[in-house]
């Protein structure tokens, strides 16, 4: 080991001699990487060796996994001679440290080397796991798994910790039925009493995307921690489930625990997915009261929260206050912008970024074309774009170019995006070929749009969007066979289109609506002000379409019953107040003409956010410019 290696530092301890200065050392080395202070452990075992005192047994695994954490061959090998010199090389702690060692250090040919070293009679079940959680580590998961059959076969006692370093590694769908292999295993040993292993299975479900066996696993554990709760309010959250993940938490709370950072991102994550602004605002205020104010994740999340909610000037309020602003931070608020059409804004920011010296990465690149596209800042998106190589020497990934293309897409130049995907040096995926097929329908270039779709399809099958999109186009160009055979298609790929939905938050209370809902107990009064408002509209323009005529329910889309609902209970006199409704797909053009014209003669401002970005009404126009 050289000084080039560590910092030149000492550390003062006595230098006695025999076996209590050997306990000396050792105790000093175990606070050390306790701390996780790694160069100063190895900097301290340096010394011992300088002073009377010699390593033994109790020494080793100390500075191995201080080298192991440093990343260190060099000192890692130089402590492995020291070992074999010292007589403890048969130890199985020491076995254990070198193995995971050189797991660590990406060498698993010298672990396998170490581990058949150790006679297979007298292997013990720390080394087995130590080599077991290194393989999964390494993403070796079946060689981790034949060395679990070796136990098995040689009766091995297998414990906690050998199941918790293999389902780490269950973490894709495919890996389900493994996991549920060894849930099986962890009750057959009796270890699900452990929980540890609890909360690992319980995540491993949800990762593997089996939600319902997670939330049994969850009921059925007698014990819950906090790590328990965080597993499932935040799997709920990141698999779309925000409501279930509120639910959760509101009965975590009533369970008298108290959440920590963790669980308070997830929330805020589901609050930002449901657009529960108000229950956002309750966990604001409480992050404040636990005195967890300052944690940059936790001010990320809320720039998130808010932009999602449809109140960027809370979200703005929220990025200005942090003294210190992250690459997250700054990505979070000019994604907020590109969301709400806002795309000179968050350019502005993304430059600003750039000038405080906070170096750009792929997601603040996604986030500022995204907004560039949004907004039809065609030159300056393709300006970013190329600097990304040119300037910061970051190689476009595909939602790079997907961005791209949707930009030229948008403003017309649909042979340029059709030469781009051409000359990339990646093969398009379907979010790719997908962005020039939305293009195709805005401009309705329905021959380009049919070899877009051919493209998608074959990549993605089973995404129900594209279909919907050529099928729209065919519509609005009046090819009744062309909607045909969509639906041809559809039926042969057993798809089904979405059900879309709207919702809007009243009076604490969340009022969904469906496509021709007449089940809401004021369905009747809805229906009256809907007519009443497409009444207005159609003197507005000046024609007869609307006057007197009953709206059918398959022309009643959710988000018009929204409006209605909203226009309906809120006062008239509020004037300045917004109405914000969610729904879960794309707006059509129909509604979207429909709440614009609205807006005219109604004096409010209708927020609406779709599948895709959020739609500012007032005044009669949109803050997409009809650009989406």
């Amino acid at each position: 080991m050289t000084r080039q290696n560590l910092p030149i530092r000492t550390v003062a301890i006595a230098s006695d001699s025999g076996v209590s200065g050997g306990q000396k050392w050792n105790t000093k080395l175990r606070e050390l990487s306790k701390q996780g202070r790694c160069a100063q452990a190895l900097i301290l075992y340096r010394e011992m060796l300088r002073s009377a005192a010699a390593p033994n047994a109790f020494t080793f695994p100390f500075v191995l996994k201080s080298s192991s954490a440093l990343e260190i061959p060099i000192s890692g090998k130089s402590i492995h001679c020291h070992v074999v010199k010292s007589g403890c090389r048969s130890e199985p702690f020491v076995q254990t440290a070198l193995i995971s060692m050189y797991c660590r250090f990406r060498s698993t040919a010298d672990a396998q080397k170490l581990f058949d070293e150790i006679p297979k009679s007298s292997r013990p079940t720390v080394c087995y796991n130590a080599f077991i959680s290194g393989l999964v580590h390494r993403k070796k998961l079946i060689e981790a798994l034949v060395l679990l059959r070796e136990m098995m076969f040689n009766r091995v006692g297998i414990n906690g910790v050998t199941i918790l370093g293999l389902i780490v590694g269950c973490v894709l769908p495919s890996h389900l039925t493994l996991g549920m292999s060894l849930h099986s295993l962890i009750q057959t040993h009796g270890l699900i009493t452990d929980s540890a292993v609890g909360n690992s299975l319980c995540s491993m479900y949800l990762r593997c995307g089996s939600l319902d066996s997670a939330r049994k696993m969850f009921d059925e554990m007698p014990l819950k921690n906090l790590i328990t709760w965080n597993a499932m309010i935040t799997g709920y959250s990141q698999n779309g489930l925000g409501k279930e993940a509120l639910e959760l938490y509101r009965k975590m709370r009533s369970s008298c625990f108290a959440p920590d950072e963790v669980t308070l991102v997830g929330v805020l994550s589901s609050c930002a997915n449901l657009g529960a602004q108000r229950i956002g605002r309750e966990i604001e205020d409480e992050i404040e009261n636990l005195g967890f104010g300052s944690n940059p994740f936790l001010k990320n999340s809320l720039i998130s929260m808010y932009s999602r909610c449809g109140d960027l000037e809370r979200a703005r309020a929220v990025f200005d206050s942090m003294p210190e602003k992250n690459l997250v931070s700054w990505t979070a608020m000019i994604t907020g912008y590109g969301i709400h059409g806002r795309g000179e804004t968050a350019a502005e920011l993304f430059d600003d970024m750039v000038a405080a010296k906070i170096e750009p990465d792929g997601a603040a690149f996604v986030s500022v074309l995204a907004a560039c596209s949004h907004a039809g800042l065609t030159r300056k998106g393709l300006d970013y774009f190329d600097s990304m190589e040119r300037t910061y020497r970051l190689k476009p990934a595909l939602e790079h170019y997907a961005c791209v293309v949707d930009l030229l897409g948008r403003a017309g130049r649909l042979s340029d995006a059709s030469r781009l995907i051409e000359s990339m040096p990646i093969q398009a995926d379907g979010p790719v070929w997908g962005a020039l097929l939305g293009a195709c329908k805005i401009h309705k270039n329905v021959s380009l749009a049919e070899q877009a779709f051919k493209k998608v399809v074959q990549l993605e099958p089973r995404n129900i969007g594209y279909y919907v999109l050529l099928s729209n186009l065919y519509s609005e160009t009046g090819d009744k066979d062309g909607v045909l055979r969509i639906r041809v298609m559809l039926r042969k790929q057993g798809l089904k289109k979405d059900a879309g939905y709207s919702y809007v938050e009243l009076g604490r209370k969340i009022h969904l609506f469906v496509a021709g809902d007449r089940a809401h107990p004021m369905a009747k009064e809805i229906y009256a002000t809907l007519q009443k408002l497409e009444t207005l509209r159609a003197e507005y323009r000046n024609d007869d379409e609307g006057k007197g005529n009953e709206n059918q329910d398959r022309a009643v889309h959710s988000e018009k019953l929204a409006i209605a609902f909203a226009v309906m209970k809120t006062e008239p006199e509020v004037k300045n107040s917004d109405i914000l409704v969610i729904k879960n797909l794309r707006i059509c053009g129909d509604c979207h003409a429909f709440v614009k014209e609205v807006s005219r003669f109604i004096e409010r401002r209708f927020v609406v956010r779709d599948s895709t970005r959020f739609h500012h009404f007032r005044h009669g126009s949109c803050s997409c410019n009809d650009y989406w």
